[in-house]
């Protein structure tokens, strides 16, 4: 009788169930800038076999010394493929180490190469005996390591493989040809012929660029199948003819296309490749593929992005707890203008980060009913503290029908800690005032205490104060009136007034204010000083009107001074330590003054309250 073997079995696409295999060595075959593919050669104790390939995912055990030669593994998943030569490759997706190397002593039996030919030649085993799980015993160190595997150290593929990678499977596509659907787990550049049945999860635009080489246009997608995704991209006259026939959530067949390492830089997808399209890539409709999953993400803490490296692509999930208007800046790289709008995101770590959306998908964003937003492929960036810019790569989806977003949105409006937290910003700690919105509260004595301004760069707190005193010296001067300039200018005696930076003369002048204001809340008090928009707020007065009644009515001029005192407001206040005539103080500059928000207001006392009462 023949004795069963493994290889035969795995070679001639019999379905194997978790085969244990031991490793009789491993080589790395260079792939020039991607990363290593590690050629296994692996023996069931009749035959040795070296047509097997590790996963990169899976190279850390090789490279961590976990799979070395002589130990023992099961392998829970593994792809076959045909290769142009005819040759097949057994990919390995994923293992366990039963047993490690120096738990085993030696090689398992007496294996031969396995020749293809040769098996050919034989009769194969009896239908009616089922192929066995494990090896036939040759040895007790393969029998010990069969039965017991959950006594050694375990290992897994790394979790963003979304599904069980099946083996490929032949179906007709709606052209009436067979074609081998292959999983895209297992798509690498040594395979020419090959068909994905995929969902497409994200569509860019069009996009043109023009350098010294020429000029040309792209646009690509990203594909998700059971197993995993990947990004894929069409130029030129592919993209010209795919752009039209590719649609966002539908599911096609994808036939050949070049495979090549994934530049990380530029995408978040998890695929260690991408695909470009060639003249010999064709995209066929499936409409049999409800089972495929849609987007996948793989969200990050927003209190995680703290410790994340700059420039980073990731996932995020957040409450829109506010937004900005959409605003219009030049970009200088094309001198184009484009849209911009910034919605302030917040999970259920209390953390706040700044999301900045562009063109399209900022202008036509509502979030006045908060709503829970996902963004997939997002860039992390140190403006401002930690901020997220969505590429044209990115995806963004409002309000998913996922887990994760009912989650959130029921701790957000259903759970009392959910409505009284009171979230800290990481956008604005160091650097921009994220204007727009008010985090990072504090009271004055916690910012005094925090040092707060003491470091490198500006820092920025949000309070609630009441103005106790205002300084009417010296709070207005007369400045340019050009429109952007707001430089004090010099009266000529001559009915002209010259401005040093315009280098003009001018028949009139415009006022400007700089207020310096004495704020107080129930532990501390603070200087700020107020410019133009934030001093006219206090006053209820423009300054126009102050610079004519200053000059015409003193009385009325001090009685707007005197209302304004015991007002309560909302300031955004901005401390930098400043040096003059070599003495260091604090400086602090409203950024922004508005009424107080009482309901947000108690939120935030309430919030307060139970804290200290915990800790008390």
């Amino acid at each position: 009788r023949v004795p069963f073997s493994f290889p035969q079995a795995i070679m001639r696409g019999e379905d194997i169930s978790k085969p244990v295999l031991q490793v009789i060595n491993t080589r790395a075959i260079a792939t020039g800038n991607g990363p290593p593919r590690y050629r296994v050669l692996m023996s069931d104790g009749v035959n040795t076999l070296s047509s097997f390939m590790l996963a990169t995912q899976l190279n850390f055990l090789v490279e961590e010394e976990r799979m070395s030669a002589q130990c023992i593994c099961q392998v829970n998943k593994f792809i076959v493929n045909t290769l142009k030569d005819g040759r097949r490759v057994v990919i390995l997706m994923d293992l366990d180490v039963l047993k490690t190397a120096d738990k085993v002593g030696g090689n398992i039996g007496n294996p031969v190469p396995y020749n293809e030919g040769e098996w050919q030649q034989r009769p194969s085993a009896p239908a009616a005996n089922p192929a066995p799980s494990k090896p036939q015993q040759q040895n007790s160190n393969l029998a010990v390591a069969g039965k017991s595997p959950a006594a050694a150290p375990k290992y897994h593929a790394p979790s963003n493989q979304f599904g069980k990678a099946s083996a490929p499977s032949s179906v007709k596509t709606p052209g009436g040809s067979q074609a081998k659907v292959v999983p895209i787990a297992s798509l690498n550049p040594y395979q020419s012929k090959w068909t994905i049945c995929a969902r497409v999860t994200q569509k860019g635009q069009i996009r043109t660029w023009s350098n010294s080489r020429g000029e040309g246009k792209l646009f690509s997608i990203e594909l998700v199948d059971e197993s995993g995704e990947i990004r894929a991209t069409a130029f030129n006259d592919q993209a010209d003819k795919f752009f039209p026939l590719i649609e966002l959530n539908k599911v096609y067949y994808f036939t050949k296309g070049v495979l090549k390492t994934a530049n990380k830089q530029y995408t978040a997808v998890k695929n260690d490749y991408e695909m470009t399209f060639t003249n010999e890539t064709s995209v066929v409709p499936c409409d049999d593929a409800q089972h495929l999953p849609s987007v996948q993400f793989d969200f990050v803490s927003i209190s995680d992005l703290e410790n994340t490296p700059k420039d980073s692509i990731v996932d995020v999930i957040g409450i829109c707890k506010s937004y900005e208007d959409v605003t219009k800046i030049t970009r200088k790289a094309n001198n184009r203008e484009v849209s911009k709008r910034n919605v302030h995101l917040m999970d259920t770590s209390g953390k706040l980060v700044t999301a900045t959306l562009w063109g399209s998908e900022a202008e036509q964003f509502d979030g006045s009913r908060q709503p829970v937003i996902a963004i997939k492929g997002a860039r992390l960036s140190d403006f401002g503290g930690r901020s997220l810019s969505v590429l044209s790569s990115s995806t963004v989806v409002i309000n998913p029908d996922s887990p994760e977003a009912f989650k959130l949105r029921g701790w957000y409006e259903f759970d009392s800690e959910g409505q009284l937290l009171e979230c800290t910003s990481i956008s604005d700690v160091r650097g921009g005032p994220a204007s727009g919105v008010n985090t990072n509260w504090k009271t004055l004595f916690e910012a005094k205490s925090e040092n707060l301004g003491q470091g490198d760069k500006a820092d920025y707190f949000s309070c609630v104060g009441t103005v106790v005193h205002l300084r009417k010296e010296n709070c207005m001067y007369q400045a340019c009136p050009s429109q952007d300039c707001n430089k004090k200018v010099i009266d000529q005696q001559n009915g002209l007034y010259r401005c040093e930076k315009c280098d003009r003369e001018f028949p009139n002048f415009k006022y400007r204010m700089m207020l310096l204001v004495t704020i107080a809340d129930c532990l501390e008090y603070q200087w700020v000083t107020c410019f133009q928009e934030s001093a006219e707020f206090i006053l209820g007065q423009n300054a126009a009107f102050l610079g004519e009644l200053k000059e015409k009515n003193e009385q009325a001029f001090e009685e707007v001074f005197q209302n304004a005192n015991f007002n309560t407001y909302e300031f955004r206040i901005r401390v930098k330590l400043e040096t003059y005539n070599d003495e260091s103080r604090i400086k602090a500059t409203a950024v922004d003054v508005k009424p107080v928000n009482y309901r947000e207001y108690s939120k935030r006392l309430i919030a307060s309250i139970r804290r200290n009462a915990q800790l008390g």
